[in-house]
């Protein structure tokens, strides 16, 4: 169909985004209902939700720019090792090629011709495309997922700390547990619409599991709280 715009092409920022802002909201939340039940103080609270925050951002940036530079450096030694296998063996690859087409569903003839043609205007090109995977849009950046992966962390974290810091004490708890679990299933619900999926199956998933994980962190904190 004209003018359909496909989300492939943003994948890989949209899942880091996502991904940080879900760790965000979570981790902190979870941070805060864990020193909160631990009978910790309002500042407590705050400071170790803040440091959380920091560490966490700062922890899902390493994390993703190592994770992505690995993929990238993978993707450059296949096509380097493609380029090589042009060098010295294109007839090869023209088959190679061909039978990839013949594959999905090209006669042989029109497969050969299709080869030659690509392989003609941009044999790697072709060859990292149809052969190995790795497309234009698609492609590893490192950089680029750990700015989003830290800013939608620093983002998500941001929120449940800031309803701890302008809620009252006496209420934190569920406060901040019912904001963090609202929130999570919001993001859930927008990353299945982006990507065209069921939003509500998607809002239920993120908020099922982090209800669950907040509940673990609140009762380590209360049961720590009472042996201290």
């Amino acid at each position: 169909m004209p003018g359909v715009k496909h989300r492939t092409k943003h994948i890989g920022w949209l899942r880091a985004a996502v991904l940080g802002a879900n760790d965000g909201i979570l981790s902190t939340a979870s941070l805060v209902l864990g020193v909160a039940a631990s009978h910790g103080t309002h500042a407590n609270i705050m400071v170790a939700g803040a440091a959380g925050l920091v560490a966490g951002a700062m922890s899902m940036a390493a994390g993703e720019y190592v994770s992505v530079h690995s993929q990238q450096d993978i993707e450059k030694a296949d096509l380097e090792l493609e380029r090589q296998e042009h060098k010295s063996d294109r007839k090869g690859e023209h088959e190679e090629l061909a039978a990839i087409y013949v594959g999905r569903g090209l006669d042989p003839p029109l497969a050969k011709q299709v080869a030659a043609q690509l392989m003609a205007h941009d044999a790697l090109g072709a060859h990292a495309r149809d052969e190995l995977g790795i497309t234009k849009h698609q492609k590893a950046r490192p950089m680029q997922a750990a700015l989003a992966s830290a800013a939608s962390f620093a983002v998500g974290g941001g929120l449940p700390l800031l309803i701890t810091a302008l809620g009252p004490e006496a209420r934190l708890v569920w406060l901040v547990a019912g904001t963090a679990l609202f929130f999570l299933a919001l993001l859930g619900g927008v990353a299945a619409h982006v990507g065209r999926a069921n939003i509500a199956v998607g809002a239920m998933r993120v908020t099922f599991w982090g209800a669950i994980a907040m509940a673990v962190t609140a009762g380590v904190g209360a049961l720590f709280g009472t042996k201290v």
